[in-house]
């Protein structure tokens, strides 16, 4: 695969982290800035989603504080 894909739950928004594998790396970006791509390993791009899956990283998301 080396099309960008996003998350189904971001629907028609342009404001979304988006995910290919390109030469056997992970690659992401924010779809609205497209130039800046982080690249990792498969086997620590599945650590993070895991850690993402148990909600380890959940307070990142709450700015209500």
């Amino acid at each position: 695969m080396n099309h960008w894909q996003k998350s189904s739950f971001s629907g028609s928004s342009n404001e979304c982290v988006e995910v290919r594998t390109m030469d056997g790396m992970v690659e992401v970006r924010e779809s609205d800035t497209g130039e800046v791509v982080v690249r990792t390993t498969p086997r620590k791009f599945a650590l993070f989603l895991e850690g993402v899956r148990a909600g380890e990283f959940d307070h990142h998301g709450d700015f209500s504080a």
